[in-house]
């Protein structure tokens, strides 16, 4: 991956700052697809020890809209639909978004969360709709 993009969308993308000031990192950005990772700390638990679902929903929000928007359109969430699997067992969150389509008005993405130990957190689909269009 080139370093001067990658530095560049991570500059653009600092403007997430609920994402950004609660970790979220930009790994990897390619065509259609962003990496995300999420270091966690005590901030980021419940009450009974779990990371929070909104932890985990914010990690693949952000991942969809690097995603969809890293290369310079505007694309805005339209519908996120999230289905927790299992608890994370490690210390660091990844989330990967994928393209699944790209229309004239619409989008469509897939985002697998799992840790660094390969535990499979959340799945979520997230449609977007192009506002330049």
């Amino acid at each position: 991956m080139d370093t001067d993009i990658l530095r560049t969308v991570r500059e653009r993308f600092q403007k997430d700052r609920y994402a950004t000031e609660n970790g979220a990192v930009i790994e990897e950005v390619k065509e259609g697809y962003a990496r995300i990772s999420m270091e966690l700390d005590e901030h980021h638990y419940n009450a009974v020890g779990g990371v929070m679902g909104g932890a985990v929903f914010t990690i693949a929000d952000f991942a969809f809209a690097v995603a969809s928007n890293w290369q310079g359109k505007t694309v805005v969430s339209q519908t996120a639909q999230i289905t927790y699997l299992g608890r994370v067992k490690g210390k660091r969150m990844i989330a990967q978004a994928k393209q699944v389509k790209d229309g004239r008005s619409m989008c469509y993405y897939v985002v697998e969360v799992t840790d660094e130990l390969g535990s499979q957190v959340a799945h979520v689909t997230s449609s977007g709709f192009h506002v330049d269009v």
